[in-house]
């Protein structure tokens, strides 16, 4: 045991040795020698960016190699900012290890441009240009920079579902058929099959497609769904709410049924903020972005218009973890905690916090 002992400590002793200060003393100081700068594309280029070509190649940006006093691994990093910017909010378009040049796609480059403040469908100057270290450490910038102009696209999804309103005296609009009606949650995967689970007064209502009209409706009796398609056809009968309190009203329009159950809500936690969080919203990862509660029900949430990127999403309470929802389906769904597909548009946003559900409908303006 005493041999292993002396063997260990001539082994520390040979450490030491080895890594004393002369050696650190003597490594090579890595300086730069020459800037990195733009070469590709021209300043002046336009990019007209088209929605239906987001995975094409945009552009492909090039530029000199930085060099140094030593053979180092050159990492660059591809900046885009508004005209006259500094760069101290620019967006990364591209980062690389020795490569001098990147090709970026069209969906990139449009959300940068959008993400700096460029409106969709207008020309807009960017000021593009790279820079370059040395692990982490001898930063260059290159010379100058390069002018493009950019008209960026507003998302447009595939959408091709019809959305369904309450309406009536045991609902939050009354019988008004255009004022802050409660949408109904369709399912995420049965798209002929809508959910709402909330508080009702005492009264009747009916359900209705296009605000401020009063067909295509659906009402009915006895569990049997009634269509009524134009206004000239005749008036189906109102699902009828006998006490104030929640229920399940379901209806399937394929089928032609509904269901109206009571619904025990008096375990149902009641929460202060519910926003949206995600890599495709605004705050990404880190904020959410608070939607509003309804004054009529305390477990309806809602989100005006906002642009939404690529990326996934979930719902959560109270700013934090504790609680939070999601969903597998885009568009429409609830129930599990996976992050919810998002395609890049302007959404609005319902949420319901007692089942999860939630509704995102694209393509608004």
């Amino acid at each position: 045991m005493k041999n292993i002992y002396k063997i260990l400590i001539a082994f520390i002793g040979v450490l030491a040795v080895s890594c004393n200060a002369d050696d650190v003393d003597n490594r090579p100081i890595v300086e730069a020698v020459s800037t990195p700068e733009m070469t590709a594309p021209a300043t002046g280029t336009a990019f007209v960016l088209n929605g239906d070509k987001g995975s094409d190649v945009a552009a492909k940006f090039t530029w000199s190699a930085a060099t140094y006093n030593e053979a180092v691994v050159v990492k660059y990093t591809l900046l885009i900012d508004k005209k006259g910017g500094d760069f101290t909010k620019a967006k990364t378009l591209a980062t690389t290890s020795n490569v001098t040049e990147a090709s970026i796609i069209v969906k990139e480059l449009n959300q940068a441009a959008i993400d700096l403040g460029g409106p969709t469908d207008v020309a807009t100057q960017f000021d593009v240009k790279v820079t370059s270290s040395v692990s982490g450490g001898v930063p260059q910038t290159a010379k100058g920079v390069i002018t493009i102009s950019v008209t960026p696209y507003a998302g447009k999804v595939d959408y091709n579902f019809t959305e369904w309103y309450l309406v009536g005296d045991a609902t939050v609009s009354g019988w008004e058929n255009n004022k802050g009606n409660q949408i109904l949650f369709r399912d995420g995967k049965d798209a002929n099959v809508y959910k709402y689970t909330g508080f009702f007064k005492a009264g009747a209502f009916k359900t209705i497609s296009t605000l401020g009209a009063w067909a295509p409706m659906y009402g009915g009796s006895n569990k049997v769904l009634v269509y009524r398609g134009k206004e000239s056809d005749p008036d189906p009968a109102s699902f009828v709410i006998p006490t104030d309190g929640y229920y399940t009203f379901t209806m399937d329009v394929k089928k032609l049924t509904y269901d109206l159950v009571p619904y025990d809500a008096s375990a149902a936690k009641t929460y202060s903020t519910v926003g949206i969080i995600g890599d495709s919203t605004q705050g990404g990862w880190d904020s959410s972005t608070a939607m509003t509660k309804s004054s009529f029900n305390p477990h309806i949430w809602s989100l005006g218009i906002t642009p939404l990127k690529d990326g996934g999403m979930k719902f959560r309470a109270n700013n934090a973890w504790d609680v939070s929802w999601g969903g597998t389906t885009p568009f429409s769904g609830g129930g599990t905690g996976d992050n919810i597909p998002v395609q890049k548009s302007k959404y609005v946003v319902y949420f319901n916090d007692l089942d999860g559900s939630y509704l995102m409908i694209p393509n608004q303006g």
